[in-house]
């Protein structure tokens, strides 16, 4: 089995011993997408094909000092949807084993993974997962699902889980533990969370969702701080020990990764879960070592899947 991996630095000395892997980036021409994809090339954590206008990436990549000759280039003229498309290919084909958005729109990237014909669909739930190692702490923090799922309802909340737990256990964390969040760590009918934070605790225990620990409800300090979870008489295998931060809705989710991001010393990451490939769907606002590591992130979960 393989190590057990606490810091998103260990993540990228295990993406290159493992690497590389081969990423489709979709409309490739952005400085800051490229700069990720150099240096992920650089480090032998992956190579890529870089999918777009030929002539307009080569003006973003020569003031860069970036050789063109190192990547197989797919030049494409049309538009959105047709690079798109074309990037996904690749991925679906098994030319490529990652897909990555570049300066393309959300909605025209989504919808080539989405796409019934050559897209990635699996049958099940895409989510998105933020991974945070923060200073202070000796583990991983994984949130789901701070991006793709508005309100879950309680399946989809089972879906996102089993994501992020596939994830988590190709970090090497054997048995993930999962705080189930809240604003409180009691049930209270009148707030729904509550009442799903002790329905998947329960189907936990009774074998319905395998291959980690869920607690819940538990408010975030009951979460990630035993001394917290001790004060409040609190006895749980996952207080002050969570991993997967499982919250209720995208605004709870949102609000705690940026949370992170803004406010704490930290290295972070992100990935697009539940499709057949790992997909890796960074913002113009992350940094180029965010996504460096979410490249990093997606080539350990696509070693582990095709072991």
């Amino acid at each position: 089995m393989m190590k057990k991996i606490t810091s998103l630095v260990e993540l990228l000395a295990y993406a290159k011993e493992i690497g590389p892997k081969k990423i489709a980036v979709a409309l490739a021409e952005d400085a800051e997408v490229m700069e990720a994809v150099e240096s992920a090339r650089k480090e032998g954590v992956a190579d890529a094909f870089l999918v777009g206008d030929a002539d307009k990436l080569k003006k973003v990549t020569e003031p860069m000092g970036i050789d063109l000759s190192n990547y197989e280039v797919v030049d494409v003229k049309g538009g959105q949807g047709e690079i798109g498309i074309e990037a996904v290919k690749l991925v679906s084909s098994g030319q490529a084993d990652i897909l990555m958005k570049g300066m393309i729109s959300t909605a025209n990237f989504l919808r080539g993974v989405l796409n019934k014909e050559v897209g990635l669909r699996s049958g099940g739930t895409l989510s998105h997962v933020y991974i945070h190692q923060v200073e202070g702490y000796d583990r991983i923090f994984f949130i789901c699902d701070p991006a793709f799922n508005i309100a879950p309802d309680f399946q989809t909340k089972v879906n996102l889980i089993n994501n992020t737990v596939n994830l988590a256990h190709a970090f090497g964390i054997e048995t993930p533990k999962v705080a189930a969040l809240a604003a409180v760590e009691v049930v209270n009918q009148d707030m729904p969370c509550t009442i799903d934070a002790a329905m998947l605790t329960q189907m936990n225990r009774r074998g319905q969702i395998k291959g980690c620990i869920i607690d819940g409800p538990l408010a975030l300090d009951n979460a990630i701080s035993e001394e917290s979870a001790m004060h409040k008489g609190i006895v749980s295998d996952v207080a002050g020990h969570a991993d997967i931060l499982h919250v209720p809705d995208i605004e709870a989710g949102n609000m705690l990764a940026k949370a992170i991001v803004y406010f704490a010393n930290n290295k972070t990451a992100g990935l697009v879960l539940g499709a057949k490939a790992p997909v890796v769907l960074t913002s113009r606002s992350d940094s180029p070592e965010t996504k460096l590591l979410s490249i990093a992130s997606a080539v350990v979960l696509s070693a582990y899947e095709n072991k």
